[in-house]
């Protein structure tokens, strides 16, 4: 099955020091990264998505500032492709759903941040629009909100909306999908094995 990696949003401002600090985040930055690193030594499809706020007076992800940037700890590198948002939905009025088209995606491994925000509108509207969804749940990071005079921990508020996205597709930890695409390659080379013998027959394989 032709897979894409999407890191959403794993940006400086969600950090230690930025304007809009997270539970946790750099626990989930290096899960993703693991899932990054897989990706680029299979040479598989994988794509880091930027919020760029629109308004200039955004409270975080202000156009050219510090805080917008991809964090190091899930480095973008020169060449590979980004999809720049302004909206929680990463498919919104971008090239997204374009890209994923051309390399053929059936299924999306979804990473980043937050988890009740973009992590879970791009989910959504992931599998609305026919593909196959696995949300890293230790890949992904969110804070705590408020509700009235109520605080809901981070932890809870990432548990909650984990929960709501398995009615849309399957939510498993970095070293469990990994394990899982592992075992998928394992399986499609030995369906390939025998048409090589056959189309080679003095290959020693």
């Amino acid at each position: 099955m032709k897979t894409a990696l999407l890191l959403i949003d794993i940006q400086k401002d969600y950090f230690p020091a930025g304007k809009f600090p997270l539970v946790n985040p750099l626990y989930a930055a290096q899960n993703a990264y693991l899932l990054l690193q897989c990706f680029r030594e299979q040479g598989v499809p994988h794509v880091h998505i930027q919020h760029i706020a629109l308004q200039s007076d955004a409270p975080f992800f202000v156009r050219g500032s510090t805080g917008s940037d991809i964090h190091d700890s899930a480095a973008h590198f020169v060449g590979e492709p980004i999809v720049y948002k302004h909206y929680p939905n990463a498919f919104r009025e971008t090239n997204l759903l374009e890209m994923l088209k051309a390399w053929g995606t059936e299924r999306l491994i979804i990473t980043g941040m937050m988890t009740h925000l973009c992590v879970d509108a791009t989910a959504r509207a992931a599998a609305d629009l026919g593909f196959q969804i696995i949300v890293a749940e230790d890949a992904c990071a969110t804070r705590d909100l408020a509700y009235g005079e109520t605080i809901i921990p981070a932890e809870q508020v990432h548990k909650a909306f984990l929960a709501a996205l398995k009615s849309y597709g399957r939510v498993m930890k970095a070293d469990e999908i990994i394990a899982l695409l592992a075992e998928e390659s394992i399986k499609q080379l030995s369906l390939r094995q025998p048409q090589s013998k056959i189309q080679n027959p003095k290959s020693k394989i």
